[in-house]
């Protein structure tokens, strides 16, 4: 591999909920672990709703001898619950939290003793000091609830200041937005690597439904393309390989610090992209 094709490789799951899902979860991560990632990270529900389904995943991750990343998502949480899920952690063995302020389940207040993920990451840090590597999100097309651009990066910039170690972005298809948002975050003395998340188009009805309850921009020439294709599954997939492809090399051209895989827990797309990319072989 040449240092032009070195860049490195996180994926992220989330946690099956049935015991089929499960089996299905550890054939897809044996075969992901051929790209040697950084991490494995695995999501968190709604007002940690999935938790016990997260640490069991994170656990066979470890188990198996992969860097876990665990999510931790704050909203309606109390300090003495994220105190003993913090030490849960610390007694499995994880150092790596990818921390969100996350989404409200349905039909829930806003409750809880944190109102921003930036107060979660200061609280981690005052709880565990440097025993844990944090991830926080970035928005490089401006976080859907955010009430300009100014006010998300400041957001951004009150994780870094609050004990951020790097961030993971929402994903994208403009790699310009994505330069943008390093470059507006430098200028604010803001330096942590922030990697691209990248997600791969395997369904287009799929993806139109993600980016609207995510915010995700989903540019014009790629939506009409997919509409265009109808049900022809084979066309979408190798369009949206095409699409991804192209994505990871601009990035790389650009000196994205890595790349970070939402796999959807399926192996197929990113394992081809990162075979065209020449990634992990």
């Amino acid at each position: 591999m040449t240092e032009a094709t070195r860049i490195p490789v996180s994926v992220e799951f989330f946690p099956p909920k049935t015991p089929e899902g499960v089996e299905k979860l550890r054939l897809v991560r044996q075969q992901l672990y051929a790209l040697k990632p950084e991490f494995c990270s695995v999501t968190f529900g709604a007002g940690g709703s999935t938790q016990e389904g997260t640490f069991n995943a994170v656990r066979d991750i470890l188990a198996e001898g992969q860097n876990a990343a665990s999510h931790f998502s704050c909203i309606g949480a109390t300090r003495a619950g994220v105190r003993a899920q913090l030490a849960t952690l610390q007694a499995m063995g994880v150092k790596r939290l990818v921390a969100l302020r996350g989404d409200l389940p349905s039909g829930y207040g806003m409750g809880g003793e944190f109102q921003y993920a930036s107060d979660l990451v200061a609280f981690i840090r005052a709880e565990t000091g440097d025993d844990f590597y944090i991830e926080v999100a970035a928005y490089p097309e401006i976080h859907p609830q955010a009430k300009s651009p100014e006010s998300d990066l400041k957001a951004f910039a009150a994780k870094v200041h609050a004990g951020a170690n790097s961030a993971i972005t929402q994903y994208f298809y403009n790699s310009d937005a994505y330069f943008r948002f390093v470059e507006d975050a430098d200028a604010l003395g803001v330096q942590i690597p922030v990697v691209p998340g990248i997600m791969p188009i395997t369904s287009s009805t799929q993806l139109m439904r993600f980016s609207d309850a995510c915010g995700a921009e989903i540019p014009r020439w790629i939506r009409l393309r997919l509409q265009g294709f109808g049900d022809d599954t084979a066309s979408i997939k190798a369009f949206g390989l095409d699409v991804v492809t192209d994505l990871c090399e601009q990035l790389r051209a650009g000196g994205a610090p890595g790349l970070h895989f939402y796999t959807m827990n399926q192996s197929a797309a990113t394992l081809e992209i990162c075979q065209r990319l020449d990634i992990g072989r």
